[in-house]
């Protein structure tokens, strides 16, 4: 991977690259909430069709294993994925970004087992369909802490 510098690709060069980096970090943002939504249809503006996934919770090739994957990983629990700290590495259509993932599993019912894992992502991208699209996900882990949850919010009148 390369670094550049704005004299050896010029105004416009450095615009594209910053224009690349912006989409890069909202592509990872939209990860997250895409994790944390419920959902779990597979999110075509953000994963390559022949996406490769390799997490705690299994491997999974392609699309719709990859969205059936997260589903069943994180379907009997309320999450949010914090993802910071990401450092985007660019060569031209291509990308690697790396970044910190704190991620809470709270339980769907009060009093349940809840866990907070930090772990370590790292994305391979590509630019496809028009834009940019996660073609492979890592996630390592790093620690984890448990417990039991107790919900926050306004008292019931």
């Amino acid at each position: 991977m390369t670094t550049t510098t704005n004299e050896s690709i010029g105004v416009e060069g450095a615009l594209r690259e910053l224009l690349d980096r912006a989409e890069l970090d909202e592509l990872v943002t939209k990860l997250g909430r895409w994790l944390d939504g419920g959902g779990h249809r597979p999110p075509r503006d953000l994963l390559a069709d022949d996406v490769t996934v390799s997490t705690p919770g299994g491997q999974a090739a392609g699309i719709e294993a990859v969205a059936a994957q997260a589903a069943r990983n994180h379907g009997d629990h309320v999450t949010q994925h914090a993802i910071t700290d990401r450092l985007v590495e660019l060569d031209g259509d291509r990308a690697v970004v790396t970044a910190n993932l704190t991620v809470r599993f709270a339980p769907l019912v009060e009093g349940g087992e809840s866990s907070t894992l930090g772990e370590r992502y790292r994305f391979e991208v590509a630019r496809r369909d028009g834009g940019w699209r996660l073609a492979r996900i890592e996630v390592v882990p790093v620690w984890r802490a448990a417990g039991t949850l107790r919900r926050l919010g306004a008292p019931s009148a």
